[in-house]
Order: structure tokens, then sequence, then C-alpha cells
């Protein structure tokens, strides 16, 4: 496609997800499936850890420390963290570990995610969360083992739209229907919370924390919870993030590109863990307990 189409497609996109954001053509999630649930098999992890890092709002910058490390405001949208204090483009494992946390466990991992707009999609006044749940999750066919301390994690794709949808995963949905996600943004009933489910991939290759593509050393299992061959099941992280918006228009701050589709909505993470908490963490879920 050449770029002039490319950014009348883009136009059109914006402006369909913005009526959707208004109310005007967002997706009914009575309407939208339920995910798949697999069903636990014998030796499967089946417990949860779920932990408290705050709501977000006071560290917010334009970095990306995984996809651009060294380069300020490379992300071109805001992006918003929860854990590590220090989390911005010039981080290195080294800052990590001396930075404090809002985790209340020790946890100095960086969690974070674009932030929400109200009004104007390019420089509307920005949402705090009302609520941030963050989980760590079992796998459906197999015992989970430890991932390596400062793995890089992506779910989705910040640039879904110019790549023609490439890695993007459905993250919307609205409070009393977290069982089901969409791609689009949501039209949620009266009073009920707009969130986002991000899940992680959980299959690590066994050998690396990082990859070129900041992807490939970290993979999703299939839909019965199985690990590709060669691949290793660890804790899936769970990142719930909730806004009470009332009526008001909203949209997610995206690349310019791709004109704050909700197709584009990503989160990312940076493991930094202690050793003895995610020991307990993988504990927890192989022996099916819930904490």
């Amino acid at each position: 496609m050449r770029n002039g189409g490319l950014v009348r497609a883009v136009s059109v996109v914006s402006l369909l997800f913005t009526l959707a954001a208004c109310g005007a053509g967002g997706t009914d999630m009575s309407d939208v499936d339920p995910m798949p649930v697999p069903v636990a098999l014998p030796g499967a992890s089946t417990g949860t850890y779920s932990f408290d890092c705050g709501t977000g709002g006071d560290h917010r910058n334009g970095d990306n420390m995984i996809t651009s490390p060294g380069q300020p405001g490379a992300a071109h949208h805001l992006h918003e963290y929860v854990g590590n204090t220090s989390t911005g483009a010039g981080s290195t494992e080294a800052s990590l570990l001396a930075a404090s946390t809002t985790c209340g466990d020790g946890d100095k991992s960086a969690y974070y995610w674009p932030v929400l707009r109200t009004g104007d999609p390019h420089d509307g006044e920005v949402v705090t969360p009302s609520r941030v749940e963050l989980q760590w999750r079992g796998n459906a066919a197999a015992p989970v083992i430890a991932p390596p301390m400062f793995t890089r994690m992506l779910a989705g794709n910040a640039k879904a739209v110019s790549s023609g949808g490439a890695f993007a995963r459905p993250s919307w949905t609205c409070e009393g229907f977290a069982d089901r996600v969409t791609n689009r943004y949501p039209a949620c009933p009266e009073g009920a919370a707009v969130m986002r489910v991000h899940d992680f991939p959980s299959c690590w290759d066994g050998r690396r924390a990082d990859s070129p593509d900041h992807r490939a050393h970290l993979t999703y299992p299939a839909a019965n919870g199985v690990c590709q061959k060669g691949t290793f099941a660890v804790p899936q992280l769970r990142l719930v993030v909730s806004y009470d918006l009332g009526d008001g228009p909203f949209t997610v701050d995206t690349f310019p590109e791709e004109a704050n589709s909700a197709a584009a909505d990503h989160a990312d993470a940076v493991l930094v863990v202690p050793a003895e908490l995610m020991a307990e963490i993988v504990r927890t879920l192989n022996a099916g307990e819930r904490r």
C-alpha cells in the first residue's frame, strides 16, 4: 500500500475507534464469546499468586527500555508504570536493582502500559487507573519453572495497525465481563469500569532473558496450555488495568501512525523478582494454591 493509502486507512480506523469510544459503535461485551479455559491436565500448575503494586499515576514517560533502550521519548506515546520507580530509557539491570518499588513484596520489576486519554486523543487529559491487578498464573498442561531475572516480556503490539495486525492481542472489556476480551473499544454498561486485560506469553526457550525481536525467547502456549517443543512453561503474568470513565470519549495513547486504534493496546514488563520470591510463586502455582 502506498503511503497515501496507509494514511487514509489509518484515518478511517481512528474515526471508527473514536466513535466506539464515544459509545456510538463500541463493542457490546455480551456479544463477545468468553475466552476458552483449558482443562487442567494431570500435573498441571493450577495455582494463582496475586500481588499489589499500586495504581500508577506517579510515574509516566514516553520511553521504552525494552524496544528503545537509551532513546528518551522514542515511544512517541506516554507509558504509565507500577513497580520499579526508576524505569526509563536509560535503565540498566544495575539501576533497576538499586531502585525502589511500589510493589509491597519487594518485587522491583517494571510493569507498564500506554495511558488512556479523555477528550482529544493526542493531548487530552490522562486518566489514572482506578485499579491495577497483577497476578501470576499457572499452566494447564504442566508444572512451571522460574524464568530468568531480567526477562523482557511483551503483550500485544504497539504497532498493530501499521504491521497489519502482527502480534496484536485483544485486551478490552468491561467490569462484569472479565472473561471475554475484544480488540475494539468496549461500550460498557452505565457504572461499569472499562478494563484492559493483558495476558503475557509464558513458554520460555530455556536460554534467554531477551531476543532480538523481544518475543522469540518467550511465546504463548497453545489453547490447551501446551508449550511448543523445546520451550518450558513459566508463570504467566496477567495485568488488569481498570478505569472509571463515565460517559466521555476515551482513547489509548499510541504511536501517531496507529491513530489511537484500540488494536494497538499493549503492555510490557521487565522482571526483577527476587529469587526467593519467584521460588515461592512457582511453589504456589505448582501446589495449586491461591494467594
